[in-house]
């Protein structure tokens, strides 16, 4: 099987930092302005998850909660308190990583239906538990490692209907959206695409649309732009990233994202760069 996760990894760069570890007794609030996802590992008792526009959600049994994008939310523990490992989640967001927009709000897995992901965070918790060197690094490379099994889960239990999780846990749909990955920059057509999935163009054209969100061409188009964000925040000059990415030269690619972002390429990077601030995923 492709490993359907490699080019995400690859491009945009999973970062977790844990903050808490122990018992939470009273209630939490966590900001949009925080700019950073969170993963919240619940071991024992009970949480009430609450963020503005939603409904409240409680969550009574071991579980992993993965908010993505920055979303300011509240954590209200039940009688007993909750037993929680938090950490701070950066996974390209603003950078036009396509998980952004993939994935709902909030995501609950309990742990009695991903046992792969319930052993990683067991690890996880003896090692909070200890007071050994390193213990920060191993915490949040481990959280990592859960973040990375959550989204092996979500395609494997095929629990999102449409999105890129979507779209990579269809064999067919995931070889064509992993040529994209790999080979941005190739002059794709979609009957190149519906090539890579073994489907005739008018079905592919159909079946991506209805999965992933949008047709293969704005998904290429919305790749390319993702790319070139989290490519030119690593320092990565524009003419370079406008070869990597396949446009014609930097002032190709700095009319498509001056048109997409609101400013050319050079001004976004010293706006990002001056703030230390993820972009707006919006």
């Amino acid at each position: 099987m492709q490993d359907r996760l490699v080019w995400l990894l690859e491009r945009f760069e999973l970062r977790a930092e844990v903050f808490h570890s122990g018992t939470v007794l009273r209630c939490v609030h966590h900001d949009v302005s925080e700019g950073v996802g969170h993963l919240h590992m619940l071991r024992g008792g009970s949480v009430l998850l609450e963020s503005p526009g939603s409904r409240p959600q409680l969550v009574a049994e071991p579980s992993a909660i993965f908010y993505l994008n920055p979303t300011s939310h509240a954590l209200t523990p039940g009688s007993d308190g909750a037993d929680l490992v938090c950490a701070n989640v950066d996974f390209g967001v603003g950078q036009g990583n396509p998980l952004r927009l993939a994935l709902p709000e909030v995501v609950v897995v309990p742990l009695a239906d991903a046992p792969a992901l319930a052993e990683i965070l067991t690890l996880l918790f003896r090692e909070a538990e200890t007071d050994h060197c390193g213990r920060q690094a191993v915490l949040n490379r481990l959280s990592e490692v859960a973040l990375v099994q959550i989204l092996r889960e979500l395609m494997d239990q095929q629990r999102m209907e449409m999105g890129l999780l979507a779209g990579l846990a269809e064999p067919r749909l995931a070889r064509a959206i992993n040529a994209i990955h790999a080979e941005p920059a190739r002059a794709w057509t979609l009957d190149g695409l519906a090539a890579e999935a073994g489907m005739s163009r008018a079905r592919f054209a159909v079946k991506f649309r209805d999965t992933v969100g949008m047709t293969p061409g704005s998904y290429l188009s919305e790749w390319r732009l993702g790319l070139a964000q989290s490519l030119l925040r690593r320092g990565t000059p524009v003419n370079v990233v406008a070869d990597e990415v396949g446009y014609a030269n930097a002032s190709a690619l700095s009319r498509v994202f001056t048109a997409r972002k609101g400013e050319p390429p050079t001004a976004w990077v010293r706006r990002v760069a001056a703030t230390d601030e993820p972009d707006d995923p919006a």
